[in-house]
């Protein structure tokens, strides 16, 4: 195995572009960095640095080698950061992945009760429209499952995928936000069928996954949704719904906060729904902020 202290100094090496330049960042002698290189290169069987003029330049294996390794330490800076935390009885930092309507409706009150409780802890808080974009590994994470049966999402079935455990958290239906002078604002309910002539605004800049439950379920029905204007998310949406630009479909969760002049009227089709999950990393179940973070997840949804 390769020391991390070694992959430490040669990192330092390319980032300053000099052994004397690492060895005063450092602390150490030019000769002891020498050493550590040299020894990096026969454990590794590369040749990572190659003289140029009076000096030395990395080469293509050893940018690679530099790249991986900042990697490799970053990661290891972070598991000593948290088991210092769990010695200490600190929190340490929760990093939390969410869509948008979720971010929007449920992430303020839950982070401000996660803040007054714990006073130490640092909230991350990633916004990712489609599961599996985020390149880290979050704590937490919610988001839109393929579909409401589950049945296209393997992870599913026993509740467990890559070291996380995932449990669904909600179902919930779509609503129409319509101008409040439109003679549809007047129903209780309706069906998505009904909307099939009027002029729509897209909703959905990322293309995700609640817009294509609400296209699959249109040509279901036979028709595809006639877009007026494409907007950015659905805060921007609801004010063009109120200037009479047309009409807008949408979870329920994200019809909070809608400007004067609209209505909302939610949909009665049994197909026209998402499933949110929740998705906790299995190592950090017992972590006390995770812990009370999953809980009021859990309420809040339910409310």
């Amino acid at each position: 195995m390769v020391d991390p202290h070694r992959l430490r100094v040669f990192r330092t090496v390319v980032q300053t572009g000099s052994i004397n330049r690492a060895a005063t960042r450092l602390g150490y002698t030019p000769s002891a960095v020498s050493q550590h290189v040299s020894t990096l290169q026969r454990e590794t069987g590369l040749t990572l640095i190659e003289k140029r003029g009076r000096g030395i330049v990395p080469t293509a294996a050893g940018l690679a080698v530099a790249e991986r390794a900042s990697r490799v330490l970053d990661q290891m800076a972070d598991f000593d950061s948290l088991a210092d935390d769990l010695r200490s009885g600190r929190s340490g930092t929760l990093r939390i992945s969410c869509f948008s309507s979720a971010n929007r409706a449920w992430m303020p009150a839950i982070a401000a009760a996660m803040l007054a409780e714990f006073p130490d802890l640092r909230l991350e808080l990633s916004l990712v429209e489609q599961h599996g974009q985020l390149t880290g590994e979050p704590d937490v994470e919610l988001y839109v499952a393929e579909s409401v049966r589950g049945d296209r999402d393997p992870a599913v079935a026993d509740g467990v995928a890559d070291g996380y455990d995932i449990e669904p958290l909600r179902t919930e239906g779509y609503v129409a936000v319509v101008p409040q002078q439109h003679p549809l604002a007047l129903r209780h309910r309706l069906s998505l069928a009904v909307l099939a002539d009027e002029p729509w605004i897209d909703n959905d800049y990322a293309r995700g996954p609640c817009r294509e439950i609400i296209l699959s379920a249109c040509a279901a029905r036979g028709f595809a949704p006639r877009f007026r204007l494409q907007a950015p998310d659905y805060a921007t949406a609801f004010d063009y719904v109120a200037a009479g630009v047309g009409i807008t479909v949408l979870p329920r969760l994200g019809a909070i906060r809608l400007p004067d002049g609209v209505a909302l009227v939610p949909l009665d089709d049994d197909d026209v729904r998402r499933r949110i999950m929740l998705r906790v990393k299995r190592s950090m179940r017992t972590h006390p902020a995770v812990h009370r973070m999953t809980a009021l997840l859990r309420d809040v949804a339910r409310s």
